[in-house]
């Protein structure tokens, strides 16, 4: 890269940081849950204003908003489509390559509002971190890829060469549910050379990253029934079994006394990993005094190499409605993680198969809404890698501009304005 490059670069980023976090800040507004108990209409919303920012770079030959078929469902009469999805391309010139930008709009479920500090759908500053549902995962990432197009048109100017192709997906945090299908109807124009994912984080605040091995996921509702209908506690307790009863033995067959996972089938990868003590595990995850984390080997051997198995949720009556009745049917999502190298559809019959050999008092057990996704390994000797370690060198130099004027702003008699921004951005 030119010296010229270099600080035309350095010097976009500083007069656009402002308007970059007003922007996400505007994104982050959009309650866009993509699971099926929400409005699907803030998802709409959301592909909606993403696109207009793909399209405000004034560099692509075309930016759609686009729906595929549910995978499985693409021979039916009527599928089910997927969340919507932004697909933008520019086609490269003089023989250079395309690089394809990835990122998702939509959010998970925020949960209680009354367990949030701050307004889940209100980005707040506190320190120096923006805080809302979606801030980081992936709102940051659509914009991390907006204003690096608009800072390499504002110095290689309208005509550079490069190919670029954007695909910023709907979904990905309700499993995907469309996206092979997405995948093969857009396949020429997502066709790339590289591709830049946008969801991952950085080693600390002050390293960057580069993600190039990622566990897969398999996430599935287990229905467990052992009555055909609720029966009074004080008539039938003690005599036959409850479904809540069933899933707390069944569930509890799934790890064994150090937290690790005990269902046969499942494998763990060899990934070399750097050091990560329990200290810091304890800083960053927030586990609470006297209490242990689980598994064993390395700590980041847990969590990149080897499976894990979490329940998520748990449909049975709450406690406001709780009455003195054997419960019949309980419903239990689990969501596991897939060590890099198995293949998520043996990982989940390995576990499915587990659950149903396990399944206590004779416990009748169904199965549904099953995702699986494809744990991820890079090949780091390729040359894309080489240019995105080139890349990291450059923002460590410029993200110190960046906190250079920041730390103007606060100094400023706006501060109180100015300041409200997102440190880790």
């Amino acid at each position: 890269m030119s010296e010229a490059l270099e600080t035309g670069i350095k010097q976009h980023i500083d007069g656009a940081f402002e308007t970059t976090i007003a922007e996400l800040c505007e994104l982050v507004r959009i309650p866009s849950v993509s699971w099926p108990a929400f409005d699907p209409a803030h998802v709409q919303a959301s592909a909606e204003k993403v696109a207009d920012l793909m399209r405000s770079t004034g560099v692509f030959d075309f930016v759609d908003i686009r729906r595929a078929p549910v995978d499985g469902q693409e021979n039916e009469a009527d599928p089910e489509l997927g969340h919507p999805a932004v697909i933008a391309r520019r086609a490269p010139k003089n023989g250079a390559p395309t690089v394809l930008l990835y990122a998702h709009h939509d959010v998970q479920p925020p949960g209680k509002d009354e367990e949030w500090d701050t307004p889940p759908f209100e980005p707040t500053q506190r320190g120096d971190r923006l805080f809302a549902r979606g801030a980081a995962d992936d709102k940051a990432g659509v914009m991390a890829h907006v204003s690096a197009i608009r800072a390499l048109k504002a110095t290689a100017g309208d005509d550079f060469d490069l190919g670029l192709a954007v695909f910023i997906e709907g979904e990905e945090e309700w499993a995907s549910q469309s996206f092979g299908n997405f995948l093969r109807e857009n396949r020429d124009e997502l066709a790339a050379d590289a591709i830049i994912v946008a969801d991952s984080g950085n080693w600390d605040i002050d390293t960057p990253a580069l993600t190039v091995a990622l566990r897969g996921a398999v996430a599935f509702n287990v229905k467990i029934d052992t009555m055909a209908h609720a029966t009074h506690s004080g008539m039938f307790g003690g005599a036959i079994p409850d479904a809540m009863l069933a899933a707390v033995k069944l569930l509890g067959t799934l790890w064994d006394e150090d937290g690790a996972v005990a269902v046969e089938g499942l494998t763990s990868a060899d990934l070399t990993t750097p050091e990560y003590d329990e200290a810091r595990l304890r800083e960053e995850s927030g586990l609470l005094d006297g209490v242990s984390p689980i598994g064993r080997g390395e700590i980041l051997s847990r969590m990149w190499a080897q499976p894990a198995i979490t329940v998520t949720g748990i449909d049975a009556p709450d406690i406001a409605n709780a009455s003195n009745t054997l419960i019949p049917s309980v419903t239990v999502r689990i969501s596991a993680r897939v060590a890099p190298g198995q293949d998520p559809q043996e990982f989940y019959d390995a576990l499915t198969g587990h659950l149903t050999k396990h399944a206590p008092f004779g416990a009748k057990l169904s199965f549904e809404d099953p995702g699986l996704g494809h744990s991820f390994s890079v090949d780091t000797t390729g040359p894309a890698v080489a240019h995105i370690r080139a890349a990291m060198e450059l923002a460590l130099v410029a993200r110190r501009s960046i906190w250079g004027l920041v730390d103007r702003f606060r100094s400023s008699p706006t501060s109180s304005r100015s300041s409200r921004r997102l440190r880790s951005s």
